[in-house]
C-alpha cells in the first residue's frame, strides 16, 4: 500500500541525466552539459543553476558564454559552413538520416529530459520528439526537388527560440538547414531544455552533422547570433519584447531572417449551436497549459449565446486534468495522461495567478477557477510552478490579460453585439498567428474570417501551427520576415535567382492566395 501518488520508478531526474550522460559522454562534463562549436565539445562559460518545473529539483546548470567566446563560435560555425556547403546532397541526407535514426533510438531519453526540464506530460514529450523527427524526414524526401536552381546561404542559420518546443521546432529546424546544405547554430533556450538539446545535438554531431550549440544570456549573445557578419539567417521564436529587438538588429543589415513572435489567438462564438463539439475543442486548447505559440486563451462570444457557451465552456475546464507528469500510483502504472504539467517555473505561475487576482480587483468576473487539489501531485512536493486552470469575463483593458498573450491556463471571454465588435475584439493585439470562428451561417463565418487579422483562420475548427507543406507566417506584430512551410521553408534558408523575393511579413509585400508573392 502507498500513502498516494509515487514517482515511476527510472524515471528520476538522476536516472535521467545518467542515461543522457552514458549515451554520448562526450557532451557532458563534471559540472554539467557543455557547448559545442568548431567541431568539439567544449568546457567553459559561467556555470548559471536550473530548476525543474516538476518539483522544482535542481536540474544541469547553463554555461553560459560571453560575447567574445559568442563570437568566436560563429567564426567556427562560418568554417564548418563552407565544407558543409559543398557537400553532395547524397551524403548530407544519408548523415541526416542517421542522426534522425539516432534521435528515434533515443526517444524516451530525450522525453523524459522534456518532462524533468520544461514540464511536457509524458504524451507531448514524445509527441514533440516524434515531430522532429517524422517533419525532417519528410523534408528528406523532398529536398532534391524543393533544391532546384538553390544554393546554400553564404554563412550558417542562427536559431534562437523559445523553450517550449525544443525539439519540434528548434532541432527539427536545424536538420532541415542541414539538408539545405547549411551549419546550424543553436542557442540553448535559457528557461529549459538544454540536457535535451545538448543530446540531440551530440547524436547529430556523431554522424557529422554542422551544429554548433551555445548557451548564454540574449543580451551576450546577440552581438554574434544576430548581428555577426558571418551569419547568413537568424530565426527566432519568442515573445514581441525580444523579437523586437531582433527585427530592429536585422532591419539595416539586409539579412534573411524568420521571426515568429507571440499574438493574441483569438476564438469567436458567433450565430452557433453545436455546443458539444464546443466543449469537447475547448478541452484540448488546454494541452500543454495553452503554453504555445498557437494556443486560444481568448474567447468572443456574442452576448445572446453567452449562456450556451457558459454551459459548453464550464465541463470542458472542469474535465481538464493536470499535475506531476510522472506521478503513477503503482510502480508498474502507466504514465498519467494529463493535459498539462507545470508551467515553465514558480515565477511565472506566481506572476499570472498576480495578473488574475488584479484583473478581478479591476472588475473581471470569475467564471471559473480549479484549484490545486484537482491536481495530481506527489504527497509534500514543490507545487509553485503549477496553476489550475482559469476563466475570467471581461477583463479590464488596464490588464495585460486584456491585450497581451498569457501563456498559460488562463483564458478571457469577451461579449459582443454585433460583428463591428467581434472583429475589433479579434483583431486584438495587432496581428496573430491562428483564430477560429464558431459559426453555422457559412456566409457570416467567410465574410468575418476575411476580416480577421490572423494567418491562420478555422471555421468551426482550430488551427495549429502546421508544418511540412502547410504555410505559415502572420500578419502585423505576430511575424517578421520570410513564411514557412515545405518548399518556403527551404527557400527561406536557401539562395535562389537573382532579384528573387521571398514570401513573407515585409513592408509593401502582399501574400497571393496560393502562397507566392
Amino acid at each position: 500500500m502507498t500513502s498516494g501518488p509515487m514517482l515511476k520508478p527510472g524515471t528520476e531526474w538522476d536516472t535521467v541525466y545518467a542515461r543522457c550522460r552514458d549515451t554520448a559522454p562526450e557532451a557532458f562534463g563534471p559540472d554539467g552539459p557543455l557547448n559545442r562549436w568548431g567541431g568539439a565539445w567544449r568546457a567553459g562559460g559561467t556555470l548559471r543553476p536550473s530548476f525543474s518545473p516538476v518539483d522544482g529539483g535542481e536540474l544541469a546548470g547553463l554555461p553560459m558564454l560571453d560575447a567574445a567566446t559568442a563570437e568566436e563560435a560563429v567564426r567556427a560555425a562560418a568554417d564548418d559552413h563552407r565544407a558543409w556547403a559543398r557537400t553532395p546532397l547524397s551524403d548530407r541526407r544519408a548523415r541526416v538520416d542517421a542522426a534522425l535514426d539516432a534521435w528515434a533510438a533515443h526517444r524516451e531519453t530525450l522525453a523524459l529530459a522534456l518532462v524533468w526540464e520544461i514540464g511536457k506530460p509524458w504524451r507531448l514529450a514524445l509527441q514533440d520528439v516524434d515531430r522532429a523527427i517524422e517533419g525532417a524526414r519528410w523534408y528528406g524526401e523532398r529536398m532534391e526537388a524543393m533544391l532546384e536552381d538553390r544554393a546554400p546561404l553564404p554563412g550558417p542559420v542562427s536559431n534562437i527560440a523559445s523553450w517550449n518546443y525544443p525539439m519540434s521546432v528548434l532541432a527539427h529546424a536545424m536538420a532541415v538547414q542541414a539538408l539545405a546544405g547549411n551549419a546550424a547554430i543553436a542557442k540553448t533556450p535559457t528557461d529549459g531544455g538544454l540536457v535535451c538539446l545538448t543530446l540531440a545535438v551530440a547524436l547529430a554531431a556523431r554522424e557529422g552533422l554542422p551544429f554548433t550549440l551555445v548557451s548564454g544570456g540574449g543580451r551576450d549573445l546577440s552581438p554574434a547570433l544576430v548581428r555577426g557578419r558571418e551569419i547568413g539567417c537568424v530565426s527566432f521564436v519568442g515573445g514581441r519584447d525580444a523579437g523586437g529587438q531582433v527585427a530592429t538588429a536585422v532591419a539595416d543589415l539586409g539579412r534573411r531572417h524568420i521571426l515568429e513572435q507571440e499574438g493574441l489567438n483569438c476564438w469567436g462564438v458567433w450565430e452557433y449551436g453545436d455546443w458539444d463539439t464546443l466543449s469537447g475543442q475547448i478541452r484540448k486548447t488546454f494541452d500543454y497549459a495553452k503554453q504555445r505559440c498557437t494556443a486560444y486563451p481568448r474567447f468572443v462570444v456574442q452576448r445572446s449565446l453567452f449562456d450556451r457557451f457558459l454551459e459548453a465552456y464550464l465541463p470542458a475546464a472542469r474535465a481538464v486534468r493536470f499535475g506531476h507528469p510522472l506521478a503513477v500510483d503503482r510502480p508498474g502504472d502507466d504514465l498519467p495522461e494529463l493535459d498539462f504539467g507545470p508551467l515553465i517555473g514558480a515565477a511565472k505561475a506566481k506572476e499570472l495567478a498576480d495578473q488574475v487576482d488584479d484583473a478581478v480587483a479591476g472588475g473581471a468576473v470569475p467564471l471559473y477557477r480549479g484549484g490545486l487539489d484537482d491536481a495530481l501531485l506527489l504527497p509534500g512536493q514543490d507545487a509553485d510552478a503549477y496553476m489550475a486552470p482559469v476563466a475570467l469575463l471581461e477583463p479590464p483593458r488596464s490588464s495585460p490579460l486584456f491585450h497581451a498573450e498569457p501563456f498559460g491556463p488562463v483564458d478571457t471571454v469577451v461579449l459582443v453585439d454585433t460583428e463591428a465588435e467581434l472583429l475589433a475584439a479579434l483583431n486584438a493585439s495587432n496581428g496573430s498567428l491562428v483564430a477560429t470562428l464558431s459559426c453555422d451561417d457559412p456566409e457570416a463565418a467567410e465574410r468575418i474570417s476575411a476580416q480577421v487579422r490572423a494567418f491562420k483562420v478555422g471555421v468551426n475548427r482550430p488551427r495549429s501551427r502546421g508544418d511540412r507543406d502547410e504555410l505559415f507566417g502572420g500578419w502585423g506584430e505576430s511575424w517578421r520576415g520570410a513564411f514557412v512551410g515545405g518548399d518556403l521553408l527551404v527557400r527561406a534558408v536557401t539562395r535562389g535567382p537573382d532579384g528573387e523575393r521571398l514570401p513573407g511579413n515585409f513592408p509593401d509585400y502582399t501574400l497571393r492566395p496560393d502562397g507566392r508573392g
